[in-house]
C-alpha cells in the first residue's frame, strides 16, 4: 500500500483539497484499495479548523464530502508512516525539510511530478480557489503517471 500526506500550512484550503481529489481519482480508477491518503499542515494555526468554505465549496460542487476533516499538524510519526510527503509550495519545502533534515527523499513539491517548477498559489491569499484546484488536478495527474511508472504493486 501506497501512503501520500499532501501538505500545506494550514491544512483548511490546498492540501485537504489535493487529498479528497486523489482519493476520488484513485477510486475512479479502481486502485483506492492500494493507497492510504491523508494531509497535513506545516504550522499549528488551524489545527481542528475545518476545510475551507472555498475549497469545500469545489469539492461539494464534485459531490465530494469532506465535512468529516479537520486540520492537523504533521508528526515526526508522519515521516515514518507516509511514503510520499507531497507540498504545494516552495515554503512547504522548506518547512518539511527543516522538520526532517536527515530524510528528505520522501519530501516532494506536487507540480515537480508535472516537471513545472512553481508554487500552488495558496487561495487563502489569492480568493482563487478554481486556479488553486486546475493546478491540483494537473499536479496529481502527473503524480498518479509517475506512481504508475514508477511503483509496483
Amino acid at each position: 500500500m501506497l501512503k501520500v500526506l499532501f501538505v500545506c500550512h494550514g491544512n483548511i484550503c490546498r492540501s485537504p483539497m489535493a487529498e479528497f481529489l486523489f482519493k476520488r481519482m484513485v477510486e475512479e480508477k479502481g486502485v483506492e484499495k492500494k493507497f492510504y491518503i491523508e494531509s497535513a499542515a506545516t504550522s499549528s494555526e488551524e489545527i481542528g479548523n475545518p476545510v475551507h468554505y472555498g475549497t469545500k465549496k469545489i469539492l461539494n460542487s464534485l459531490g465530494i464530502d469532506c465535512s468529516s476533516k479537520t486540520a492537523r499538524r504533521i508528526t515526526a510519526k508522519d515521516y515514518t508512516t507516509f511514503d510520499y510527503i507531497i507540498g504545494m509550495d516552495k515554503n512547504n519545502i522548506y518547512n518539511l525539510k527543516k522538520l526532517f533534515p536527515d530524510e528528505e527523499h520522501k519530501i516532494y513539491s506536487l507540480l515537480e511530478f508535472a516537471d513545472v517548477h512553481r508554487d500552488i498559489k495558496d487561495p487563502w491569499y489569492t480568493g482563487n480557489f478554481d486556479e488553486t484546484y486546475k493546478d491540483i488536478m494537473f499536479g496529481l495527474n502527473s503524480f498518479f503517471q509517475f506512481l504508475v511508472i514508477n511503483e509496483r504493486d
